[in-house]
């Protein structure tokens, strides 16, 4: 082990145990208020707390009370300072009196929550360069049974069972390998298993998504292989159970994937975040996009459990519900957001609910103990591909309640009239591409003549990972999301390796634009608040300004434009908090994923992802207070109690900037 920078008396959690009965605490569910035992707050994932010391009253005094490194300078000592990326995704927990996260190589650091000094640092398994280099994840997840605590951890292809107090492994944990077990897969088509989140610890069960490396949205070959859901027991690694998000033959949904095609067809994981009903006992599963996302033609039907949302038993694996968002996904539109638990009243009822957001900008909603929608989700006509192969689902499914949180589809009128100037420059730019409303097909990409579907939301999403927070006192939920286009032309594949006739082009053009100007109308960035318990929306303002510094709109009165990032929200009893973002997050801003490329325009470019972290008034959506951290917010911030004090502790960084987590609380 590493030495212990600072020795470092914790409180201990002993519970009181009967000769017949030991109570069971899991991810902070029956903890004290003021912890966070979750990487979503709790299984609720509704990134909710109620605390409130720091309130509408005195959020102008808070202030920075400590920054960290997490970049892990010793280890990279040890290692000949091997490389980073900078994208620190980590949410820390709070347990006990300790701060836990996963560092920018996906270690586990525990902290001092008054100080931000160091306890401990796991180690690598092996003392090997390949050990140690590693990415940043999202969080992790804590287990309680009587005095028996464990920290679950997904590293690389490995799942990890850690001491709380030593950050070392419990070698009755695995069999192959004391203290970790391997999640890669044996099946062909297998690939690279990884896995940038948290796994979720209801009961006993420790229930893992998955991300393959396969096929991926992309590319030219029709065979992958699906990314299960599988439950492992949190004891001692054992595998209890395991979903297949491609129906095999036998099995309910498999005809759904027409002309044998899901003996062949893969990917379909859940890489974002599960929520689970404690009380229930059931997993919340959201699933992404089918292989090849833009193109079907391989794999005819509506392509169960692809874009679904599914209902599992925690001890079983076996199915209870589902509700799939996308037929014959054609644009990427994975489920990538958390499903948020929470209770809402409708018409003078209570329901048990579930609300899922998808990249498509809906929020869908249900009653969480069976599946029934709250409000009627309705199979509605959409446009249908011409292109050679492709078979388009004849009808999706439209949510009637809530709204949509971002925009969808494309018209003339959708874009940027500022000044006729670029009004006419934008209706000339978008002269030979495809638009049409939301669910219109990518089309043929034709040399000098179609150019592809400008599709909105893009392939990112409206909403992704960072999309809601939910605050069960008032039903509202906070969706935060940005505006981007993105153009899907398919043409026939000439790869030596495709096994698929056609797949999407490589050389159609990305998305126009205006010396980086967008060519839709603002904000491009923004927050949402649709009230559940009406299923009407609450309000919607701009996260950020946008390129006011630009040449071109510089002498115009603009209002705010927003910056289209990835930040994610944190809802109090009294406050809404958001950053802005961070050039860090990949697919979001150029420099990381090109969102609005172009030529160099000669202006300050810091307008795209922001360093402001905010605090907004949940009623009404005004912001109330601002602060510079000097980066980005690249990780969901948290909040918790810590010897009568509040703090807010966020990841930051940018491509500037080395990753740290901040910590902000009253300068009083």
């Amino acid at each position: 082990m590493r030495v212990i920078k600072k020795q470092f008396i914790r409180k201990l959690n002993i519970l009181l145990i009967s000769s017949c009965l030991i109570p069971l605490i899991v991810n902070g569910q029956n903890l004290e208020d003021g912890e966070w035992g979750y990487f979503g707050g709790d299984n609720n994932f509704n990134r909710y707390s109620p605390v409130d010391q720091i309130n509408a009253g005195n959020v102008d005094q808070l202030s920075i009370l400590w920054r960290r490194d997490a970049t892990a300078a010793s280890l990279r000592e040890d290692y000949n300072g091997m490389s980073f990326e900078k994208n620190l995704r980590s949410t820390p927990l709070l347990v006990d009196g300790v701060l836990y996260a996963p560092n920018i190589f996906g270690l586990v650091e525990a902290f001092d929550p008054a100080t931000g000094e160091t306890v401990w640092i796991q180690e690598p398994y092996q003392q090997t360069m390949l050990e140690a280099a590693g990415i940043s994840t999202r969080g992790i997840a804590y287990w309680q049974q009587g005095i028996d605590r464990r920290l679950m951890v997904v590293r690389g292809s490995y799942l990890y069972a850690l001491n709380p107090e030593t950050g070392e492994t419990f070698a009755d944990f695995g069999r192959e390998e004391p203290g970790r077990i391997n999640l890669a897969y044996s099946a062909a088509n297998a690939n690279n298993f990884s896995l940038t989140t948290s796994p979720l610890v209801i009961g006993n069960t420790a229930v893992i998504g998955g991300f393959l490396n396969g096929a991926g949205d992309s590319g030219s070959r029709k065979e992958a292989a699906p990314e299960n859901i599988r439950g492992f027991d949190v004891t001692n690694g054992e595998l209890k159970w395991e979903f297949n998000v491609v129906p095999q033959a036998g099995e309910f949904g498999y005809d759904t994937w027409e002309e044998g095609s899901a003996e062949w067809s893969g990917d379909i994981g859940s890489w974002c975040c599960m929520s689970a009903d404690d009380e229930l006992g059931i997993v919340y599963v959201p699933l992404s996009a089918p292989t090849s996302a833009y193109y079907g033609g391989h794999r005819p039907g509506d392509n169960l459990f692809s874009n679904s949302l599914v209902a599992l038993d925690a001890e079983t694996g076996e199915r209870i519900w589902h509700f799939q968002m996308i037929h014959h996904d054609l644009w990427e539109y994975d489920n990538g957001s958390p499903p948020i638990l929470g209770d809402i009243t409708v018409d003078g009822r209570t329901i048990k609910a579930v609300m899922q957001a998808n990249k498509n900008g809906f929020v869908y909603v249900f009653d969480r103990t069976n599946g029934e929608p709250v409000w009627p989700i309705v199979e509605t006509p959409v446009p249908q591909s011409i292109v050679e192969g492709e078979a388009t689902s004849a009808t999706q499914p439209i949510p009637s309640k809530p709204p949509a949180f971002d925009r969808q589809g494309i018209t003339l009128d959708d874009l940027i009239d500022f000044t006729p100037a670029l009004r006419s420059q934008a209706l000339e730019l978008i002269d030979n591409f495809t638009i049409g409303p939301l669910y219109t097909p990518p089309s043929p990409w034709i040399e000098a003549g179609n150019q592809g579907t400008l599709t909105l939301p893009s392939t990112w999403g409206a909403g992704n990972w960072n999309t809601g927070a939910f605050d069960p006192e008032t039903g509202m939920y906070f969706a935060v999301s940005y505006t981007k286009a993105d153009n899907l032309g398919i043409a026939p594949t000439s790869s030596e390796s495709a096994t698929m006739t056609h797949s999407l082009s490589r050389e159609a053009p990305g998305v126009p634009n205006i010396q980086g100007i967008p060519l839709l109308k603002p904000p491009y960035g923004r927050v949402t608040a649709l009230d559940m318990n009406t299923g009407e929306l609450a309000w919607t303002v701009a996260n950020g300004d946008g390129p006011r510094d630009h040449p071109l709109l510089k002498d115009l009165d603009l209002p705010p434009l927003g910056i289209p990032n990835r930040p994610a929200p944190l809802v109090t009893k009294s406050l809404l908090f958001v950053g802005e973002g961070s050039d860090a997050v990949v697919g979001t801003v150029p420099g990381a994923g090109g969102a609005y490329d172009g030529p160099d325009t000669g202006f300050d470019e810091s307008w795209r992802w922001g360093t402001l972290f905010r605090a907004f008034d949940k009623s009404s959506g005004n912001t109330v207070f601002e602060i510079d951290l000097s980066a980005g917010t690249t990780g969901a911030p948290m909040t918790y109690m810590h010897e009568g004090k509040q703090y807010i502790v966020v990841a930051v960084s940018s491509q500037a900037t080395e990753p740290e987590w901040v910590a902000l609380g009253l300068s009083q």
